[in-house]
């Protein structure tokens, strides 16, 4: 996977990184060290690894609505405990469906299972059963980890054990020869980094949903610059876990965290500004990872009812999943003054994130998601052409390194599809480097608007409606037109109580943008449909323009 820049002293640009002979982008931060690929190593040992002597004293996890904590040595307590208990059960390959809201067990049981060699499957607790069979015929499990709530949603040939039941509380128990102070993890099996470790689902929101094949080695690579960013840290960061924990995000973080040595809150309730702002408060929280959505939401707090919390802990509010208009960031930066903003870009299909922004670089370059991370090497290339582009030059992101999925479970024609046979991922995401070596994210290639001629980005006219007093969400969608081919047709939620009109929302953008850029429908709706990464279900909207169209002729 190597090219000629990386292996020889041939000109990589020391600004963007940029290789001209190879058309590639390279990390400009130094190399990690990481262990050797061919070494017997489950992504918990590592983990576990950097857990310092004697463990520290504050809590690994705490649950905000109870109070309730887990500490560090009651972690691994825990997590030996439960490992001792399923050996017999799991055996090394076995996939296990997790159906469970979040809770301090679930890290616990991902340890466990990640450190028998189990293949980790989290779904949604909210999907139906009809999807879950879906998911349950991609990944194939043998046995599933739900809760009373959620049991009835699995087929009937599928066996589970419940998390809320006695039995599974008993598997917690302290073993009579744990010294709680070490983690064994001696189970009689060898599990090799390139082994499989999860299978988490893609989003579905471009075609059908797939399962994304992750190992041991690609949550090492990436967990491994993160442990180098905080080695001289004197303070340990309180963080607070929004995202869910069966999506990527929220996987990766539950469990990178303990590495960190940090604590987090983690929130086992459905996302509430208020109620988030109250918790950092409380637990003194300095940093708060995102999705888009809660993000605006709690700009819109501070906004009309102002910070009513003591947020003087909050140091750092990091988002990522979903593109982010430049407007939204400048109107969290007015209302948080003294908080850093950090943006990552990366898929499911890269085991997390590949770019990364952090503190005075988010204000000098407002709207970009950061630079490569160590390790990854990136490529703009013209979707039309397939040409390697340039610094400054829009075209499809390619992303390669050691932490790119090992492909789609049972589905060789979407992998070969999705990574080509030099090991680059085609993301279907249109961006750009600009000569620093920052990306931009401007829009999916398949969501971008074809109007007259010319390519519109949907986030950008989503950004300049979410600056009017009156709309609280919005969603911009192509929608076919005989002559211009498609047109941005708009969907708005509207603040209750306003008596704001499709009139008047075409005359507010047509001020701002060019002829072509401007809204010709506009929609009503109560709510924008999303995944929980905060990404727009689009394909949703075309149906419903479709219908409302439909009936205004």
């Amino acid at each position: 996977m190597s090219d000629h820049c990386s292996s020889s002293p041939s000109p990589i640009d020391p600004r963007s990184g940029f290789c001209s002979e190879t058309k590639t982008f390279h990390s400009l931060s130094p190399p990690v060290p990481l262990p050797s690929p061919s070494l017997p190593l489950p992504f918990p040992s590592f983990v576990f690894s950097f857990l310092p002597s004697p463990l520290p004293s504050h809590p690994a996890y705490i649950d905000p609505a109870t109070g309730f904590s887990l500490s560090f040595p009651d972690l691994l307590s825990q997590v030996h405990s439960l490992t001792t208990h399923l050996h017999s059960r799991i055996s090394k390959g076995d996939v296990v469906l997790v159906l469970s809201p979040a809770g301090l067990t679930v890290p616990v049981l991902y340890f466990a299972l990640l450190s028998l060699g189990a293949v980790v499957s989290p779904a949604n607790p909210a999907s139906t059963s009809h999807e879950i069979s879906r998911l349950v015929s991609i990944s194939k499990p043998s046995l599933a980890f739900v809760t009373s709530s959620t049991s009835h949603k699995l087929p009937p040939e599928l066996p589970f054990i419940l998390l809320d039941s006695s039995d599974f509380k008993s598997f917690l128990e302290p073993l009579q020869n744990n010294n709680y102070g070490e983690f064994d993890t001696d189970v009689n099996r060898v599990i090799y980094q390139s082994d499989p470790a999860a299978i988490l689902y893609s989003s579905g929101t471009t075609g059908r949903v797939k399962g994304v094949m992750i190992t041991h080695r690609n949550f090492i690579v990436g967990l491994a610059p993160l442990v180098a960013a905080v080695r001289n840290r004197t303070m340990p960061a309180v963080l607070m876990l929004t995202v869910p924990l069966f999506h990527i995000y929220g996987f990766v973080y539950v469990l990178k965290t303990v590495a960190l040595v940090e604590t987090v809150v983690m929130q086992t309730e459905r996302f509430n500004a208020r109620q988030t702002l109250r918790a950092v408060e409380q637990f003194r929280v300095t940093n708060l990872p995102l999705a888009p959505p809660a993000l605006l939401a709690l700009v819109r707090i501070a906004e009309e009812e102002g910070l009513k919390w003591d947020l003087s802990s909050l140091q750092m509010v990091y988002c990522s999943g979903a593109p982010l208009g430049k407007e939204l960031i400048h109107r969290f930066s007015r209302c948080f003054p003294s908080v850093q903003f950090g943006q990552g870009y990366g898929m499911t299909e890269s085991a997390g994130s590949c770019f990364r922004l952090y503190g005075q670089e988010g204000t000098k370059y407002s709207g970009s998601v950061g630079r490569l991370v160590s390790g990854c090497e990136a490529k703009i290339v013209d979707p039309v052409t397939g040409v390697a582009l340039p610094p400054s030059s829009p075209g499809e992101i390619w992303i390669r390194g050691q932490q790119i999925m090992k492909g789609y479970v049972g589905d060789v024609e979407s992998t070969s599809t999705t990574i080509d046979h030099e090991g680059w991922l085609k993301t279907g995401d249109l961006g750009f480097i600009n000569d620093d070596g920052f990306l931009f994210v401007v829009d999916r290639l398949k969501e971008l608007i074809k109007c007259k001629g010319y390519q519109v980005p949907p986030v950008e006219l989503e950004d300049l409606l979410q600056m009017h007093p009156d709309i609280t969400e919005a969603a911009v969608i192509p929608y076919p037109d005989e002559e211009a081919g498609q047109v941005p047709t708009a969907f708005i939620v509207k603040r209750p109580g306003s008596n704001l009109n499709e009139k008047q929302i075409k005359d507010f953008i047509s001020e701002k943008v060019a002829p072509y850029k401007r809204i010709r429908h506009a929609f009503f709706t109560d709510s924008i449909p999303k995944n929980l990464s905060g990404k727009i279900l689009r394909r949703k909207l075309r149906e419903l323009a479709s219908v409302r169209m439909g009936s205004r002729l």
